[in-house]
């Protein structure tokens, strides 16, 4: 086990490290110059000189690129072009919302998901296989924000429930926060389930015809019983995959949904940056979310070999 986690370990590595490079070369030779969107237009020559050089935008790309990196890895992200605030600041604020945002719909996407297609799988070619089929599709199909706009009108303008936007903020209690992230992760939640439901259902399938499953009914093992005991754990490996890449997709995916509901996230804080040439926020953020994608990987790897110690022996 050591071994196995060390190689993905050494592979995480090698991966920030190339996305790191990406990442800075992508948002440098992105048009527009933030000092030149600062100071607007009609700045003059040695105004926009001087800014740049406050700025840090006079140096060398190489040179930034190491600082930058640095500065990462002892927890300085830089200071924001626009806001002249830490940007670690910036983010800590903005990941309290985001973050709880992701884990509220991932946990309401897998509560509603693995039901439904244990469900399908149990009753295959009958009416219920049918019907939950028919509404993941429908998930899959219909984008998220367009769900959420249903939400609001439904929950928000009509009923009354919850609120259109906005975040009252942690400190105005727990129940209080996620009454106003509910809406938002409802909407990101529901086609992630339509994916995870279908990918729990065919998981299934594929071991409900394993020889062993045939063994395990042949000792006496109802269908029920042979799924719970034997089916489901064989069945998680291709589960937990999607979980993870839900979980990344989910924190660094919301733009969208955070720009509907008018919640201070962290992808409104990338579209801010966007908007404003606030390279050093976006560059940070980006990583960040990077990381978070990757890190989310590695754990899932780890989380393979704890299903299936036959990959431990492979590595």
């Amino acid at each position: 086990m050591l071994r196995y986690t060390l190689k993905r370990f050494l592979s995480l590595v090698l991966s920030l490290a190339v996305a790191s490079i990406v990442i800075f070369i992508v948002i440098e030779i992105a048009p527009g110059d933030p000092a030149s969107f600062m100071l607007g237009m009609n700045a003059q020559p040695e105004t926009l000189a001087a800014l740049r050089s406050e700025l840090g935008l006079d140096v060398p790309k190489v040179q930034r690129y190491l600082a930058w990196v640095s500065g990462m890895l002892t927890g300085d992200f830089g200071t924001s072009y626009t806001y002249r605030t830490p940007v670690i600041d910036m983010i800590s604020d903005r990941l309290w919302v985001s973050l709880p945002l992701a884990l509220y719909a991932l946990v309401l996407s897998t509560l509603v998901a693995f039901p439904a297609g244990i469900f399908a799988a149990s009753r295959r070619g009958r009416a219920g296989d049918i019907g939950v089929m028919g509404a993941t599709q429908l998930g899959v199909a219909v984008p998220n924000f367009w769900f959420a706009m249903m939400l609001v009108l439904i929950f928000a303008i009509n009923l009354r429930w919850f609120a259109a936007g906005g975040f009252v903020g942690w400190d105005k209690g727990f129940f209080a926060g996620l009454h106003a992230l509910t809406l938002p992760a409802i909407a990101l939640a529901l086609p992630q389930a339509a994916i995870l439901a279908r990918v729990m259902r065919s998981s299934l399938l594929d071991v409900l015809g394993e020889d062993f499953m045939r063994t395990a009914r042949a000792k006496g093992l109802t269908e029920r019983q042979a799924l719970w005991r034997h089916g489901l754990r064989n069945a998680l490996i291709p589960v937990l995959t999607i979980i993870g890449l839900q979980f990344s997709f989910l924190l660094a995916g919301s733009i969208i949904i955070e720009q509907v509901f008018y919640l201070p996230g962290l992808g409104r804080l990338v579209f801010q940056s966007i908007s404003a040439r606030d390279l050093i926020v976006v560059e940070s953020v980006v990583m960040l979310l990077v990381f978070s994608v990757i890190l989310v990987n590695f754990l899932v790897d780890l989380a393979y070999a704890a299903v299936d110690p036959r990959l431990r022996s492979r590595s």
